[in-house]
């Protein structure tokens, strides 16, 4: 659960602050688990729903909301580039991502949620959120490729 509270916290300090935060909710309210679906499944929403509960603490400010998205539509990444970076590498990418970005990006891409289900738990609307995901996809793409642009010897 470490590495959730990771991907979703500025530093690693923040994440075993979300980490703690969520231990604390998953042990108070261990009675209610219903033992429908699998435990862990169970722990991961306790999780998320903790990190975010943190990260709205610091008030998140989304970015101008492109509902279109169409800003970042034409852009392609070098296949080549995405298959040499490890992963390491990328989830280093994901936790620089402005705090917006990073978390709509984990929530849709990594958790699974449509845009519906983030617009209901951060209080945006469903653009905002396809907006933020596009914005922060095309942000990775250039890290990605400048990344692959640099020396052997400086990556």
């Amino acid at each position: 659960m470490m590495t959730v509270c990771r991907r979703y916290a500025r530093d690693q300090r923040e994440a075993e602050d979300m980490l703690q935060e969520s231990f604390i909710r998953i042990f108070a309210y261990i009675g209610h688990y219903r033992f429908e679906g699998s435990f862990e499944g169970w722990i991961r929403r306790i999780v998320i729903n903790a990190a975010l509960n943190i990260l709205q603490k610091h008030r998140i400010r989304f970015a101008d909301a492109d509902p279109s998205g169409e800003r970042f539509a034409g852009m392609v990444v070098d296949a080549d580039a995405i298959t040499k970076i490890s992963t390491d590498e990328l989830l280093n990418l994901i936790s620089h991502l402005p705090d917006g970005y990073r978390l709509i990006f984990n929530l849709h891409v990594i958790e699974g949620y449509d845009h519906n289900e983030i617009a209901r738990l951060l209080n945006i609307s469903p653009p905002t959120s396809r907006s933020q995901l596009s914005k922060a996809r095309a942000l990775l793409r250039t890290q990605i490729e400048n990344l692959q642009k640099m020396p052997e010897k400086y990556v």
